[in-house]
């Protein structure tokens, strides 16, 4: 066992011979968006995005579905699955099967299997002072999927939003794989602080992070001042509070954002300085919008420190 249960890390890892290890994890949730085609499709990614931030490859995807057969037609798990299946393609994975129950409430997710090399296994702890800090997909998922349950959102930002959750991080995770970072994890329901803190917690290492430089939808900015947050995000900053240093003069609407529960959210990648415009500069030729957000750094060991 290479990794295991005893750290917050994204995917359990195996090794099963000196050039190849098993990377396994599993998640599924509620429907976010109303299109069971496109809910299918940011489920199937926010699974697979678990391999991805180990530094791994998809092999392949075993659905898990809880499903309503007395309340709902079979056509909408139908386009669920549809949508699943399309994105474990595009992640060129298999699917090699899958378990269902009848539940009252609806879910849908993959149990996913990957490889990497034991010696190449990134880990969401691992990073050095002086590295920078990237991540690669803007945050406000949480607050903005709240404000489209509640009939709040054009659908001009409704589609914005889930083609960004569907959005496989491969891209990213191929490019970090080629030049090389120290750590990394994907922005997921504990929110970029609730991960930096994973990333940081009971190390030697602490974290400075400019939020005027952290990408996040503008829609989330006016659905956070008017209330629009999710659970998920208060639960976040109530259980990592103690260890994030917030400078005054930053606005509690971007505190909600700092701290939303994302789904399928990007990589957070911790890179060693001198690569750190390498990794920019092929992110963005693989299409991928890339940013800079902050730094490690040997202060405030453990904790996170938010400024303007």
């Amino acid at each position: 066992m290479i990794v295991g249960i005893e750290r917050a890390d994204d995917a359990g890892v195996y090794k099963i011979s000196d050039e190849v290890a098993l990377i396994q994890t599993i998640d599924f949730f509620t429907p976010i968006v109303d299109d069971p085609y496109w809910f299918g499709q940011i489920a199937a990614a926010n699974a697979l995005s678990d391999v991805y931030a180990m530094g791994g490859r998809p092999l392949t995807a075993m659905n898990v579905v809880c499903f309503p057969i007395k309340e709902m037609p079979l056509t909408i798990l139908q386009e669920i699955l549809r949508g699943g299946l399309d994105k474990i393609k595009e992640a060129e994975a298999v699917l090699v099967g899958g378990h269902s129950v009848e539940d009252p409430e609806l879910k849908y997710g993959l149990s996913v299997t990957g490889i990497v090399h034991p010696e190449r296994v990134i880990r969401n702890q691992g990073a050095r002072p002086g590295d920078r800090l990237v991540l690669s997909k803007p945050l406000g998922t949480g607050i903005i999927n709240t404000a489209i349950k509640g009939g709040l959102a054009g659908e001009g930002t409704i589609g914005k939003v889930i083609k960004t959750m569907a959005t496989l991080n491969r891209e990213a995770s191929e490019v970090m794989q080629q030049v090389g970072v120290n750590a990394c994890t994907d922005v997921t329901g504990f929110g970029l602080l609730g991960h930096l803190c994973e990333m940081v917690e009971g190390s030697d290492v602490g974290v400075t992070i400019y939020a005027s430089r952290v990408p996040y939808f503008p829609e989330a900015e006016e659905f956070a001042k008017m209330g629009l947050v999710p659970g998920g995000t208060y639960r976040n900053r109530e259980f990592r509070e103690q260890m994030v240093n917030l400078h005054p003069e930053i606005p509690p609407w971007l505190v909600d954002i700092l701290f939303d529960a994302q789904t399928s959210g990007g990589l957070l990648i911790s890179v060693p300085d001198e690569r750190a415009e390498e990794l920019l500069a092929k992110l963005r030729e693989r299409g991928v919008k890339a940013v800079l957000i902050g730094e490690v750094t040997q202060e405030h060991r453990g904790e996170i420190e938010v400024r303007p």
